[in-house]
């Protein structure tokens, strides 16, 4: 049986069919799950795309947060499952408090849609396990409000417990400690500015992002089977 990952889709979403697709490549059965479902029924890990959710009206993922599917995310986080959050979608995570911290313009307050060079920062989540710590990736990053804002205590606890997944070779955004990607203390939550989707086929200049979203399947097949 496939492992069966749930890609949320909210007005404003744009990139949830490039994210079921790259899910695919990697060995998953993915499908689309609209914002007003209350529940997350036969779903092995849970993806928030990329996008523009209400349109980042307020700011990005303010009112995405009260979306009714929101609360069942929430609960299938609390219970163990696999959650992933790309750009937009990392933006809704923080919003509704299931990872610590805010995303804000981008230094120069510049849009930025470039190729760049990651560098994986701890294995102890479900979108870097079994990838090799200091290993590097290229995958591209597409947003705005990308910059990634923490005070002192949450940093050091980001620290401490080794949920800095991802962080930037060279910096393009004003991120705090170069951070592109956090979970949370469990690991099953992570977020992350780049698009692993986009990279997930030769044809898009880099299969870099298959290694992450291959981590999350085999992530979301483990806690299946216990």
């Amino acid at each position: 049986m496939s492992t069966r990952v749930g890609v949320v889709v909210f007005p404003g979403t744009n990139c949830e069919h490039d994210v079921v697709s790259a899910f695919e490549r990697a060995g998953a059965a993915a499908s689309l799950v609209w914002h007003t479902e209350e529940r997350l029924v036969g779903f092995d890990a849970v993806v928030l795309p990329g996008g523009f959710a209400h349109g980042d009206y307020l700011r990005p993922g303010a009112i995405a947060r009260f979306s009714p599917v929101m609360g069942a995310v929430t609960r299938f986080a609390s219970a163990g499952g696999p959650v992933l959050g790309i750009c937009n979608g990392f933006q809704v995570l923080t919003e509704v408090g299931l990872l610590p911290g805010a995303l804000v313009k981008n230094r120069g307050l510049r849009f930025l849609c470039t190729p760049t060079r990651l560098r994986i920062s701890s294995a102890r989540s479900v979108l870097t396990g079994g990838v090799e710590p200091g290993a590097e990736l290229q995958i591209p990053v597409n947003h705005f409000s990308g910059s990634y804002v923490c005070d002192g205590r949450t940093l050091a606890q980001l620290r401490d417990t080794d949920s800095v997944v991802l962080r930037y070779v060279e910096n393009p955004n004003g991120s705090i400690d170069d951070i592109a990607g956090i979970s949370n203390a469990q690991g099953n939550v992570v977020g992350l500015m780049p698009h692993p989707e986009r990279a997930s086929d030769q044809l898009l200049g880099s299969t870099d992002g298959l290694l992450l979203l291959r981590a999350v399947v085999a992530a979301a097949a483990g806690v299946r089977a216990a």
